[in-house]
């Protein structure tokens, strides 16, 4: 499994009500939810975001409550993938569930940048910024959570 895609580059500590605001938590439509992603923190995002882009934060990335919709709008957006130097504990998991591939990896957080072309081994857990030639090592999913991300998550995966 590996993703390939132009970085949109965020900090530290960006909580779930900077992914998807608040006031979006009455509907359960992917779709709608994508629409409204990380518009409080890039109100292009949107639409400059492409199938296929990767997301790359630095420190505590999901922090802030546990609501799955975070994970989902990123997905539904069309990014493959979110690399940070850590996660909020329930946001990795929630990601997971849901199917959306993360890695952690502050070397690779800390020096990749936006607009970046990033390519990602999910297998190995090499992380190549081939804008710079630069590869960085995340420690891989073992292959139980790979099997859950690649069916699109939890539920779809014991289906």
């Amino acid at each position: 499994m590996n993703a390939k895609g132009t970085v949109h580059k965020f900090g530290d500590n960006v909580d779930t009500d900077v992914i998807i605001p608040a006031r979006y938590l009455n509907t359960s439509s992917h779709k709608e939810l994508a629409a409204h992603c990380m518009e409080d923190i890039d109100s292009d995002f949107v639409s400059k975001v492409k199938d296929g882009d990767i997301m790359v934060a630095e420190k505590n990335f999901g922090c802030g409550s546990s609501r799955e919709h975070a994970p989902i709008a990123i997905k539904a957006s069309g990014i493959s993938c979110v690399i940070a130097s850590t996660f909020a504990r329930i946001f990795y998991r929630n990601a997971i569930n849901i199917g959306l591939p993360i890695l952690e990896c502050d070397e690779a957080a800390t020096d990749i940048k936006d607009g970046d072309t990033v390519s990602v081994d999910f297998n190995t857990g090499v992380i190549t910024n081939e804008t710079t030639g630069k590869t960085y090592n995340a420690e891989p999913f073992p292959e139980f959570i790979q099997d859950i991300i690649k069916k699109g998550g939890l539920i779809k995966s014991i289906m």
